[in-house]
């Protein structure tokens, strides 16, 4: 598998394995374990997780279904909600979202989207969380192109390693200029839902005829 290198060195895999409605479903759990052990046997050692996703229950499974392989070989990506993205409570949500994994440390922690506490707040914060160990770099998600500028502006912003936006074949907006914006500024893209959720995020996307000749 193609691996991409991150602006702090980081090297992880093109393809990672999200999980955004893992967990959900308790009859499904033994599958849903199956095939992420699969995907990652398979070289996608990247996988993406929230502490949302069914209020901690996708992080829950995650833990579970990485039990077999060696910490230091995945690739942990979590996020945090804006309402716990401030100095008082991204610690514990933190600690929290490590207790359902099951590990002592994430490899990359993003903030979800972008809610009322000051950025420089929450920047200051996963700048001290990623001096403490507890994550070793940090992101964040749905950020726009105002909001990559209003990043870059606040003490630390510049560590910034990635922006996880939706992107698919359907839905290319971020190629007008966010983007571009991210690629200078040495920001990875992370593309959820790339594949339209099997194109129900987009009618007719899986069955274009363009698409199936490709």
């Amino acid at each position: 598998m193609r691996n991409i290198t991150l602006a702090n060195g980081d090297t992880v895999p093109a393809l990672g394995l999200g999980t955004w409605f893992l967990g959900d479903n308790p009859a499904s759990r033994q599958e849903e374990i199956a095939a992420l052990r699969c995907g990652i046997e398979g070289g996608a050692h990247l996988i993406d997780t929230a502490e949302m996703y069914g209020s901690g229950r996708s992080e829950e499974l995650v833990g579970e279904a990485i039990t077999p392989f060696p910490r230091e070989s995945l690739y942990l990506i979590t996020k945090v909600l804006p309402s716990n993205a401030s100095r008082h409570r991204m610690e514990a949500a933190l600690d929290a979202s490590l207790e359902r994994l099951g590990t002592d440390y994430v490899d990359m922690y993003l903030y979800h989207w972008r809610g009322g506490t000051p950025l420089a707040e929450t920047v200051a914060e996963l700048e001290r969380l990623r001096g403490s160990g507890k994550i070793r770099s940090w992101g964040v998600s749905n950020f726009d192109v105002e909001d990559m500028q209003d990043l870059a502006a606040v003490p630390g912003g510049a560590n910034c390693q990635a922006n996880e936006v939706l992107y698919h074949l359907g839905s290319r907006g971020i190629e007008v200029e966010l983007r571009g914006l991210m690629e200078r500024r040495g920001v990875a893209l992370i593309a959820y839902c790339p594949l339209a959720q099997a194109g129900t995020l987009r009618n007719g996307l899986v069955t274009n005829p363009a698409l199936t000749e490709v």
